[in-house]
């Protein structure tokens, strides 16, 4: 299967065209790093790198938190208008077959149990709460302690920042692809993805990625709130091999089906940046209690429906990654 794979030389997309080389199949980058001319936005340009093409594999966009509305018009631009020209070529040319980079953040915060109500789906945190340090969420309706669980699929989307609201519409486009042309398409969402190649010093970079570049700077990683807040970290060569097998797999046709992509065993983020720390030497953590407006509480995946349906399992482990990443090499940008 010849594979187009926008952001191929990227953090993600770079592993995912090794795994696709794994595989037997031939993958094209299609990538701004390589070519300036490479943007998913020019239509020619892509219309061009679709002749003799099977699938695509949709890494490219601009990630981060967007936080705020400065970067809007871009984030827009380069997710989800490119992602329309995208698919418009493919519709063109008669690609039929679509793996997209979804990603966690469509949901906000993470799913809760109230004990008096049931699951409940808190608002934002006020900013009185986070200054005060009362970073968990409580139940919308009594207001007491609620206990975080795992997310699936049919959770509603909530958004609740510029990037996010750009995964999710990228959704909608290529839902709507599918519908009008009969194609299949497949969004994984992603959870904090991790692993050698992973861009420093940026500010569209993971928390990961910041806990690594303070340790290479001989600083200690600074962790937000009280470092209590629950993540799914899964390595980058499991998220590749998820792609693979969304694009291999015999999806419905005219449908978008979305998938978890995490390793299935949350860690806090005050675990994962000790872990690191320890693999690295030193120096260790350091717990701020500063915080981020837009950033959720918790949030972790039910990666079940990937595992059944995709035969997909993640390989690589917690220690075992940290400890790869603590000494892999990192990407400028």
């Amino acid at each position: 299967m010849r594979v187009l794979v926008t952001g191929g030389a990227g953090f993600i997309g770079s592993h995912v065209v090794e795994a696709l080389q794994a595989r037997g199949h031939e993958p094209v980058v299609f990538d701004v790093r390589d070519d300036p001319d490479s943007d998913v936005r020019d239509r020619e340009a892509v219309a061009r790198a679709l002749s003799g093409v099977d699938a695509v594999c949709h890494q490219a966009a601009m990630v981060g938190l967007g936080t705020g509305f400065a970067d809007a018009a871009e984030y827009v631009s380069r997710n989800d208008l490119g992602t329309a020209v995208l698919l418009t070529a493919m519709a063109e040319a008669g690609v039929r077959r679509l793996a997209l980079a979804g990603s966690m953040v469509v949901y906000g915060e993470g799913r809760y149990t109230c004990g008096r109500h049931g699951v409940v789906r808190p608002g934002p945190r006020a900013v009185t709460d986070l200054a005060a340090g009362r970073f968990e969420p409580r139940c919308p309706v009594c207001r007491e302690a609620v206990s975080p669980g795992l997310v699936g699929e049919d959770t509603p989307a909530d958004p609740r920042n510029v990037y996010a609201t750009t995964k999710l519409a990228q959704e909608h486009l290529a839902s709507a692809w599918a519908r009008s042309t009969g194609g299949a398409a497949v969004s994984l969402r992603y959870h904090n993805v991790y692993g050698p190649r992973m861009p420093r010093d940026t500010p569209y970079a993971g928390v990961a990625s910041f806990f690594r570049s303070a340790l290479a700077r001989g600083e200690s990683p600074r962790v937000y709130e009280d470092g209590r807040q629950r993540r799914d970290f899964v390595h980058v060569r499991d998220v590749a091999a998820a792609n693979v097998a969304a694009l291999e797999a015999d999806s419905a046709a005219g449908a978008l089906v979305a998938y978890n992509t995490g390793s299935g065993e949350p860690h806090t983020v005050g675990e994962m940046a000790r872990a690191l720390a320890t693999a690295y030497g030193g120096p260790e953590p350091v717990v701020t209690g500063q915080y981020r407006l837009g950033d959720v509480r918790h949030i972790t995946a039910d990666s079940s429906r990937l595992r059944a349906e995709l035969s997909w399992k993640p390989e690589v482990a917690f220690v075992e990654g940290m400890r790869e990443f603590a000494r892999a090499g990192m990407r400028g940008s």
